[in-house]
């Protein structure tokens, strides 16, 4: 089993096969079949038979799997297709792996606050400063 170098929730773009060339955020990965779900791309349709008089039938339409081989990660900064490098960084005061884009030198790892996470953290800093100067 060899180490993925793309993790759910990254964007990747697709090198090989009938997509290649569509990029899609990573769904989910399996490890251990060295497969993974991206969105948009391998499109498999799937007949449902309806079990009951409420449930409805039909065609359903969702992503199948792609081999990890057959994408590579796209940069969030600089939006290049890139090849992962792996740096040594400390956290915490420890040593830690860190996947980053070589062209750049921006972390892929980092996690970027949402949207809804960083209005509501700028409303409330808001009515703290306005609580201070009533006072």
């Amino acid at each position: 089993m060899a180490n993925l170098s793309v993790k759910k929730g990254d964007n990747v773009m697709v090198i090989t096969g009938k997509d290649k060339g569509k990029v899609g955020k990573v769904l989910k990965v399996n490890a251990d079949s060295n497969r993974l779900y991206v969105e948009g791309v391998n499109i498999v349709s799937r007949s449902k038979k309806p079990r009951n008089a409420q449930d409805q039938g039909g065609i359903i339409k969702r992503e199948g799997t792609i081999d990890a081989s057959n994408v590579m990660p796209v940069c969030a900064s600089c939006g290049a297709v890139i090849r992962v490098k792996h740096e040594l960084k400390e956290v915490n005061g420890k040593q830690k792996s860190v996947r980053v884009c070589p062209k750049c030198g921006a972390a892929l790892d980092e996690k970027k606050a949402s949207a809804k996470k960083a209005a509501k953290k700028a409303a409330k800093k808001k009515t703290k400063s306005d609580e201070n100067k009533a006072d």
